[in-house]
């Protein structure tokens, strides 16, 4: 059951009415001193031209600039700069919480739930603030973004938040007025969301799925509602559970965090094969490489952090080695615990939802093919020119991480694929409880089929063979949907794949099952010369594309 430790607040119009008890004295001021730099116009005059503006374009329009503007004012932005100035300063005068305010904090700390406040604006007014409310005693953890002085913006201010509290953000209730700043935040970083409804911004509209809050609140006395809500599973914004591994994984995720937070990704732990495999022996680790790069996919992270974890040593005696799995890898071992690293790790990356291994038992895929032969471990499964494969199977039996069971009990929808058939799907669905719990969950279940055969593994199937084996293992009729790609590549790269033995997956819909639907959209990425890994040329699902079509079915 998810559980809500943090609740962070903002201040101005969330905890107590500044629209009306502060903005107006704040407009005097500021046309006081514009009327000195406007001698064609009276304090009154600017007073309520700024009202007709504000009530005109909205409490996000730039006023000042515009007043400036219209009256040509010679060096604007001195003007522009003293007039902000004099609106924020620290003067304040007798303000008052809502009524709601003092019960609803000391409620959430009798429950145990830390309170934290993160206000912006002078830093000197916004304490003065704190101490007229009496605030500085009724939270836990209080944090002031200086506008003018701190170069630190309100986003790091909220992981700082996260990281003093050791909290994961779907542990944490953003609760704010404003959908551009603490919404958006909250929302960005995978936190549930709520907007309280006050003041000069509650009729702004949404631009943006991360401006759009969870829940939306007319007195602060309904978070408490909110938080039974969430910790009853009733979050309002889809729920998505990717199911996957290597490459096809990331695309999904990477494609998803641009609409919607609540994303699980669910990734399988039997690479074996170059960096993971390594550790795997070596260390007696699960290998880390697939679960990476689904925290990178949806890292919000800055960019030198993502290249750090995707930079891979190429000589020496770290070669061949990426350092976000040696990262893990070291996490691993300073926490005890695999499943510790990889929320650790998720922490650090910032990511949007959540990254959870299959199974926390270590195993292999294996593969008993056409000619009698078993071969065990990733790299022999998908190795070309083998006997076909007849039946996959994990080397010894392993139990299902409990909260992978749970986030698909959760969610709304359920995606497999793109990926491997045999080494990147297939073997989440032979972790033990899996496919059962997959068939008891309400949620819509997408196959995304991979756009070319891949030698050694899926050689001359068709998509609906492809679909015959994901329902071997998932269960006749579980898939609800298949999201195909309808924009063909181009002959010039096909004739590359054939080189590589890898050909064009047939759409033989007429041979689908009569209760999977088919919804066909240009999916395909632009076309690349780049090579992967030496293996073969790039041709891939777009995650934009993927992002977009995946959300329009959840």
């Amino acid at each position: 059951m998810q559980k809500i430790k943090a609740v962070i607040f903002d201040l101005d119009d969330t905890l107590f009415d500044c629209s009306g008890q502060l903005v107006e004295e704040a407009r005097k001021r500021a046309a006081k001193v514009l009327a000195e730099k406007i001698p064609q116009a009276t304090a009154s005059e600017l007073l309520e031209r700024e009202r007709q503006l504000h009530k005109k374009f909205g409490p996000t329009f730039e006023v000042f600039d515009k007043i400036c503007i219209d009256f040509k004012v010679e060096g604007r932005e001195a003007c522009i700069n003293s007039a902000l100035h004099a609106y924020n300063s620290d003067e304040v005068g007798e303000i008052s919480l809502f009524p709601e305010a003092t019960p609803l904090l000391k409620k959430l700390g009798e429950k145990g739930i830390k309170r934290v406040l993160v206000t912006s604006g002078l830093h000197a007014r916004q304490q003065r603030k704190i101490e007229i409310l009496g605030l500085d005693k009724l939270m836990d953890l209080t944090l002031i973004h200086d506008l003018e002085k701190s170069p630190v913006s309100r986003e790091r201010l909220f992981k700082n938040v996260l990281k003093e509290l050791s909290l994961q953000p779907d542990e944490v209730l953003s609760v704010g007025d404003r959908i551009q700043r603490e919404i958006r935040i909250g929302n960005k970083l995978g936190m549930i969301t709520v907007r309280v409804l006050h003041g000069r911004f509650k009729k702004l509209k949404p631009k943006n799925d991360f401006e759009d809050p969870d829940f939306e609140a007319s007195k602060l006395s309904e978070v408490l509602g909110v938080i039974d809500s969430v910790e009853q599973g009733k979050a309002r914004k889809p729920r998505v559970v990717a199911i996957g591994g290597g490459t096809g994984l990331p695309m999904v995720l990477s494609g998803l965090k641009e609409h919607t937070k609540n994303i699980t990704a669910i990734v399988t732990v039997t690479d074996s094969g170059r960096s993971s495999g390594m550790l795997r022996k070596d260390l007696n680790i699960l290998p880390p490489g697939d679960l990476r790069n689904c925290l990178v996919a949806l890292s919000d992270s800055e960019q030198l952090l993502l290249d750090l974890f995707g930079y891979r040593f190429d000589n020496g005696g770290l070669e061949g080695h990426s350092f976000g799995n040696l990262f893990i890898a070291a996490l691993a071992k300073t926490t005890g615990s695999f499943e510790k690293a990889i929320k650790e790790a998720s922490r650090i990356l910032a990511i949007r939802g959540k990254v959870l291994p299959s199974t926390l038992q270590d195993t292999h895929v294996c593969a008993e093919l056409e000619n009698g032969k078993i071969v065990e471990q990733e790299f022999n499964v998908r190795e070309p020119g083998k006997s076909p494969i007849r039946r996959v199977f994990l080397k010894n039996e392993v139990k299902p991480l409990e909260e992978a069971l749970e986030e698909i009990g959760q969610a709304d929808l359920i995606v497999l694929g793109p990926g491997s058939l045999f080494t990147s799907i297939l073997p989440n669905l032979l972790v033990k409880g899996m496919p059962e719990a997959i068939r008891a969950s309400k949620a819509k279940k997408v196959y995304i089929p991979n756009i070319m055969t891949q030698p050694g593994q899926t050689d001359n199937f068709s998509l609906s063979m492809h679909l015959a084996w994901v329902e071997k293992y998932l269960g006749e009729g579980s898939v609800d949907i298949i999201l195909l790609n309808s924009k063909r590549p181009s002959e010039g790269l096909l004739k590359k794949y054939v080189k590589e033995n890898a050909f064009l997956v047939e759409n033989d819909l007429e041979k689908l099952p009569k209760g999977v639907k088919v919804v066909e959209a240009n999916l395909l990425e632009k076309e690349s010369e780049q090579v992967l890994w030496q293996k073969q040329y790039l041709l891939r699902h777009d995650p934009k594309k993927l992002g977009k079509a995946l959300f329009k079915l959840a």
